[in-house]
């Protein structure tokens, strides 16, 4: 029995034990509100694609990665497809070196494995115990994983977060910055200087992490390349997968095939 079915998210914040884990299903187009947790959060989709929203990005999450969540950081999720979620819960005092910043990272087969081991765990386990050597693994391989960025700096400027809300949208639609710009209330180069100042990105640049990101999300349910270029205006698929495989080095067939290592 997980400890899914024993307590609920809240309840295991005060559970006495460094990681405790949390096990759950959700349909595509399910979403979970903006909320907070005192323990941080490791967000790990067994199965599908999830985006979660922080302050200051939005994130898009498939089965090989993770995202960590600081403790008291505001995130709210929705379900890009059907998703097995598992959740480590992390104690304050566990020797993390992630920091206080969001950040996705890649799961390893071991870190998938120790992460589903320690969901038939209950959440008390005995310490010394089995429990007890899967954090302590667990720990380890979260610190070595590897760091991805799989992120969507997101403005505060309201003018770019309207420009920003239409793209995202539309991910495929080839508006110029003009019509944005008139859509916003500002000048096209108005635009041009903020996405830098807001985003640390050029205009083009913060456009192609958003059709990424939604090529991601397609990907997750299963939609074809061809589909995908044309959805988000390619000339051709092949335009598209060279894209796609100059960011990530594989191409999109490959990249949610890829077994975890």
């Amino acid at each position: 029995m997980t400890i899914a079915s024993i307590r609920s998210p809240e309840e295991l914040q005060t559970v006495p034990r460094p990681i405790v884990a949390w096990a759950g299903h959700y349909a595509n187009g399910e979403e979970i509100p903006p909320h907070t947790h005192p323990r941080a959060q490791l967000l790990y989709a067994v199965e599908g694609v999830m985006r979660v929203l922080t302050p200051n990005s939005v994130w898009t999450i498939p089965s090989q990665r993770a995202l960590w969540v600081p403790a008291n950081v505001e995130h709210h999720s929705f379900m890009m497809s059907d998703l097995e979620m598992r959740t480590l819960y992390v104690s304050p005092d566990a020797p993390l070196a992630l920091g206080q910043e969001c950040r996705a990272i890649s799961v390893s087969g071991l870190l998938r494995e120790l992460i589903l081991g320690l969901i038939e765990e209950p959440a008390e386990y005995p310490m010394p115990g089995r429990g007890e050597h899967l954090t302590a693994l667990i720990l380890m391989e979260i610190n070595r994983a590897a760091t991805h960025a799989v992120e969507i700096p997101w403005p505060q400027d309201r003018r770019l977060q309207t420009v920003c809300h239409l793209i995202m949208n539309s991910p495929g639609v080839n508006r110029t910055i003009e019509e944005l710009a008139d859509a916003a209330g500002a000048s096209a180069r108005t635009l041009i200087r903020l996405f830098p100042k807001e985003t640390g990105l050029k205009y083009r640049q913060w456009v192609q992490q958003v059709q990424i990101a939604d090529a991601i999300c397609r990907l997750g349910r299963g939609e074809s390349i061809a589909r995908i270029s044309h959805a988000l205006g390619y000339a051709s698929p092949s335009a598209f997968s060279a894209m796609f495989k100059r960011i990530f080095g594989v191409t999109p067939n490959q990249y949610l095939q890829v077994k975890h290592e």
